[in-house]
């Protein structure tokens, strides 16, 4: 294995393997765990290694159109799978009481409650793409590996808290009602869709103010990473959006009477 492909591997493994641990952990008492909640974990991870691996990593710090696939990756797609894989309920149902206890805490703490909240949750997500394509940090993601990484690093983070705050099955105390959480996706629908069209017509004028063929290359990249970032963008609202949906109708579908037994684990489900 070369030295480029260790992010790949930490990252794989840094999902795949306390997932494994909390499947291999959680009691014969509780209910089955969803293989559909699995497959949805192992692939966020899975395109997640895909956005670091080297051949698209590499070429991303030269080229707009793989930046712009990292960024669908790592903040749009991977973290529907990583979301609905819910983590924090398999965590739940593989700790003691005690530690179940501390986390079911931190949910309810201050701080992620506001995180959490669609409105924050979109603007650290969406805001954040103005702040890095609009300013001069998109020359300092190119020319710093650290600052690229970092940069990656928030893609996820921030796309995974968006998610959660649309449509995650993980426990999420005072989450607002589906008809907000909605709205706030179509805002940040819209939003993400007119900054990938600025910056489409930014590369057009470039284009057609540069003469030189290097010039007119690296914008005619620029219009078609924009391209890609607003088709991109719409295919993973969509799935956001039903995702949402099915939360939605879960919640209002009679459900089957738990046993008696079950009602202390009925946060791990």
């Amino acid at each position: 294995m070369t030295p480029g492909w260790w992010p790949t591997a930490l990252a794989t493994g840094a999902l795949l393997a306390p997932y494994a641990v909390g499947l291999a952990r959680r009691p014969p008492t509780l209910p089955a765990w969803s293989p559909w909640r699995t497959a949805a974990w192992v692939t966020g991870a899975l395109l997640v290694a895909v956005a670091v691996s080297p051949p698209l990593a590499g070429l991303a710090a030269t080229d707009h159109r793989a930046h712009m696939v990292q960024h669908l990756l790592l903040g749009m797609y991977a973290p529907l799978g990583l979301v609905l894989g819910a983590p924090a309920r398999l965590l739940l149902g593989s700790v003691g009481p005690a530690r179940g206890r501390r986390v079911s805490h931190l949910l309810h703490s201050a701080p992620v409650h506001v995180l959490s909240h669609p409105v924050p949750a979109a603007v650290l997500d969406v805001g954040a793409l103005f702040v890095l394509y609009l300013t001069p940090l998109e020359a300092a993601v190119r020319a710093e590996p650290l600052v690229r990484w970092l940069v990656l690093g928030h893609f996820l983070a921030a796309g995974c808290l968006f998610t959660w705050s649309i449509a995650g099955t993980d426990p999420a105390p005072r989450r607002p009602v589906v008809r907000a959480r909605a709205l706030v996706l179509v805002a940040a629908a819209g939003a993400h869709a007119a900054l990938a069209k600025l910056l489409y017509a930014r590369a057009v004028r470039a284009g057609d103010v540069h003469a030189s063929h290097a010039g007119a290359h690296d914008a005619a990249h620029r219009a078609d990473a924009a391209v890609w970032m607003y088709y991109g963008g719409d295919g993973a609202e969509l799935l956001l959006a039903v995702a949402l949906l099915a939360t939605w109708y879960r919640r209002r579908s009679p459900r089957a009477r738990r046993p008696a037994g079950a009602v202390g684990h009925a946060r791990a489900r």
